[in-house]
């Protein structure tokens, strides 16, 4: 019940939730009460713009990003890579196809391929309830062996639903092969939750962010004519926007659980 509540109830509170709630306030009160109505309106207006600007979600995505910046990798015993990169091969699809924060399996396997660590340990189940398909811990290390990577390199964590239950599970298979350093992949956005959950569980990852949204170019050099544009709705913008919230969201949650 906790993972369905999870992912229902933070719905209300993205930009899209919050806009829709408060159309159905504006439209309950627009006969008795019109000018309540036409502010709630005006504020549903507001809460879809400015979060749909790639001026607000470029900042959000920042504040997260710019937590753990990209560093020289030391040797580890292993490369940890949490799931939410893939999408299992059910018809029409006829293969395991990456998702947006794909990089995650790319980068691992760069890393692998440099010689950071000797193996993979890849965390990621399937939510039943959200339809059928392999864990993503199967999916990824489909995907991986076709980059270089062998499967008796790659071990795998196919229960987890949730970055809490990802630790946990990660933190198990650390325990029985006797490994204490090991290298976090996930995307840059991600990395600042998961750090603090596996930290809560008395480990240590070394931060290795990958799938970052914003370059430091695109911040410090954006031309007066890119800037005007920062000030128009995209709605790929909002998508993102609501994903950089969507960690808030959940370091306030797993912070009221204790997990972080």
């Amino acid at each position: 019940m906790f993972l369905f509540l999870s992912k229902l109830l933070p719905l209300l509170l993205y930009p899209i939730g919050m806009a829709s709630v408060l159309l159905v306030f504006a439209f309950w009160h627009i006969k008795k009460r019109p000018k309540l109505a036409r502010r709630l309106i005006l504020l549903t207006v507001l809460v879809l713009w400015i979060p749909s600007t790639p001026a607000f979600s470029h900042w959000i995505a920042r504040t997260l990003e710019s937590r753990y910046r990209p560093q020289e990798i030391p040797q580890a015993q292993a490369i940890v890579v949490l799931g939410g990169a893939t999408a299992s091969q059910l018809p029409p699809r006829q293969w395991v196809e990456v998702l947006d924060s794909g990089d995650r399996l790319l980068y691992a396997a760069k890393l692998y391929r440099e010689g950071k660590a000797p193996r993979l340990i890849l965390s990621g189940g399937r939510i039943d309830w959200k339809g059928p398909g392999t864990p993503e811990s199967t999916d990824m290390k489909t995907l991986i062996e076709t980059m270089g990577v062998p499967a008796t390199a790659m071990k795998e964590d196919p229960s987890s639903l949730n970055t809490r239950e990802n630790a946990v599970n990660v933190k198990q298979i650390l325990e029985k092969e006797k490994i204490d350093k090991f290298l976090l992949v996930t995307s840059a956005i991600h990395m600042p939750r998961s750090m603090l959950i596996f930290q809560k569980l008395g480990m240590t990852p070394i931060a290795a962010p990958t799938d970052f949204w914003v370059s430091d170019r695109e911040m410090a050099a954006a031309t007066p004519q890119a800037r005007l544009l920062d000030l128009l709705p995209e709605a790929e913008q909002l998508h993102r926007s609501s994903l950089a919230m969507k960690e808030y969201i959940g370091m306030v949650i797993y912070r009221l659980k204790g997990w972080v």
